[in-house]
């Protein structure tokens, strides 16, 4: 067994990702049969030291596959690192005995990690909500032979191999062409583009400090002065208010009026005698 990779040192990629990128390369690669040992000691014994090795062998193929993701413009350091979180969990799942090299069944616990990053934080793909749209997302990125549009003869060919309909190919080429436009203005813009910008006519008053500041003063204020009015209220209208309107399971003029053994026209007239006192003490305060 080869302890050339007991000294090896790897940095995060999002650290230094030159210097991440050259460290992989220098791990060694593992032979089919030291690859296979170490596989035995994690699957049977649970040694966390192959687990390591069997990790750090294999980072310079997360590498390569991370860069086949470039096109998304996402931070590559990012995709690496959510790459080398389905690397790990390929070989902690990685059984020995089925008599496959690692890297074929890493493959797709990496990539498929890779894809929900995408999802997660591409705005574009974000839209493509269904299953089968995200797989044509993928498949067709993959297939595009070119940067420009695609002729209706290659948009024909695409949807016939993979199986969808031609409308499908053509509106998910538009989402790939398609681009996020910058909130603040760029740095380099002149004056006149410089006002096209989308934070200088999205703006959103209703979060203006003053406004909101303004809002609670006058709610405060409003219900400072209704707690006052109710105190020159006898005690029988102010029940009547409180049940009748703040209460969550408001009574009606028949429930107030078996209370107070009167007539429900009686209670509607106390209300209403209530409500104009209230009015009249807010507008005076």
């Amino acid at each position: 067994m080869s302890n050339a990779l007991q000294p090896a040192f790897v940095t995060a990629p999002g650290v230094n990702l030159e210097a991440y990128v050259q460290s992989v390369q220098t791990v060694p690669v593992l032979s089919a049969e030291e690859e296979k040992t170490l596989a035995e000691k994690l699957f049977f014994d649970g040694d966390v030291d192959a687990a390591r090795q069997l990790v750090l062998s294999h980072l310079r193929f997360v590498v390569h596959i991370a860069r086949s993701y470039n096109g998304y413009g996402l931070p590559q350091a990012d995709l690496i690192q959510e790459g080398n979180v389905g690397l790990m969990k390929a070989v902690k799942r990685f059984d020995p005995t089925v008599g496959v090299r690692l890297v074929s069944f890493a493959v797709h616990w990496i990539k498929a990690e890779i894809h929900e990053y995408v999802l997660r934080n591409w705005r574009i793909v974000k839209i493509a909500t269904t299953k089968a749209q995200r797989k044509l997302f993928f498949n067709l990125r993959s297939q595009k032979k070119r940067l420009g549009w695609m002729n209706t003869d290659e948009i024909n060919a695409i949807a016939a191999d993979l199986g969808v309909n031609a409308s499908d190919v053509r509106e998910m080429e538009g989402r790939l062409g398609a681009y996020d436009a910058s909130f603040d203005a760029p740095v380099d813009a002149d004056d006149d583009s410089v006002g096209q910008a989308p934070v200088y006519f999205l703006e959103d008053s209703s979060m203006d400090p003053a406004v909101m500041l303004e809002s609670d003063d006058w709610e405060s204020s409003h219900n400072e002065r209704l707690y006052q009015a109710l105190t020159i209220l006898d005690e029988r209208s102010r029940d009547i208010l409180q049940q009748r309107w703040f209460d969550d399971e408001k009574a009606t003029l028949h429930d107030l009026a078996a209370k107070y053994e009167v007539s429900a026209e009686r209670i509607r007239q106390l209300e209403k005698n209530a409500m104009k006192k209230l009015k009249a003490h807010m507008l005076e305060a």
